[in-house]
């Protein structure tokens, strides 16, 4: 079978050993796999859409840029468990309150890198379905941290709740994962709270052109869905990924992210 080359973007230095596993894992099962890492999501997307890789494992965002570049013939494979209901939340200092998402009008909101959509794109849509217009009625503080990776690194979501924790913005908008990891248990917990959350939405997902044949796809993504968290060479995988199992994509999940882009014309200001 021919290999599939798999594109990815390089967020950290464990992304190689996790791409290295990857690799061992598909050729295992007799399916030679390549990977590519770049710099950014941009440069991802372009070299699905020429060829130069087969499949993308895409942010959300990445993935609303490709369909959108490639006229709708996009293939959606898989994706983590973890990024079936992803959520933002915003976070004040603790014992602040909002009534609602209106009464943010008139105060500063802390945002991260404008090409996340998780901390900047999907706030702001979710606040505009709230009846605020945050970019017209907040004062906006961006922080563009890390551009190209999407939000990937979590750099530009600390340094809002940074702003936040200084008092130099009244609230920060973060993606759920993040508060989890920083927030709801641990050290932040006596420091922030949650004041308001979206609702769900889906994150990241692999991806890749129509044109790619069924017969070289399909059973990738088959042993991609097989990987099994009882097995410890399949655990060691899927933890450094971050979830428990692969499953297919749920489409109605990017609706959201889909209408954001088109509202914000996201696109044009990278």
């Amino acid at each position: 079978m021919a290999e599939l080359r798999v594109g990815a973007v390089s967020y950290h230095p464990r992304v190689v050993t996790i791409w290295e596993r990857f690799r061992t894992y598909f050729a295992d099962a007799g399916l030679p796999t390549d990977y590519v890492l770049y710099s950014n999501y941009e440069s991802l997307v372009e070299a699905v859409l020429t060829g130069e890789v087969d499949v993308g494992w895409n942010t959300n965002t990445a993935y609303v840029t490709l369909d959108h570049r490639a006229g709708g013939a996009t293939r959606i494979l898989g994706m983590r468990d973890v990024d079936e209901d992803w959520a933002t939340v915003l976070v004040m200092r603790k014992g602040e309150t909002l009534d609602s998402p209106s009464a943010l009008a008139g105060r500063r909101l802390a945002l991260g890198s404008r090409d996340s959509g998780h901390a900047a794109i999907l706030p702001l849509h979710y606040l505009g379905e709230q009846g605020l217009d945050a970019e017209r009625e907040c004062e906006l503080i961006r922080f563009d941290t890390d551009l190209g990776k999407h939000g990937d690194t979590g750099r530009s979501e600390l340094d809002a709740v940074g702003a936040v924790l200084a008092g130099e913005a009244d609230v920060a908008a973060i993606g759920i994962s993040t508060w989890d990891a920083m927030g709801r248990e641990a050290l932040m917990a006596d420091a922030l709270e949650v004041v308001w959350q979206t609702d769900g939405y889906c994150h990241c997902m692999f991806t890749a052109l129509d044109t790619l044949p069924q017969d070289r796809c399909d059973p990738w993504v088959n042993k991609l869905l097989a990987m099994d968290w009882a097995i410890p060479e399949h655990r060691r995988i899927l933890e450094m990924e971050g979830l428990k199992r692969w499953v297919r994509p749920q489409l109605d999940g990017y609706r959201d992210l889909f209408a954001a882009v088109e509202e914000q014309e996201v696109s044009a200001r990278w």
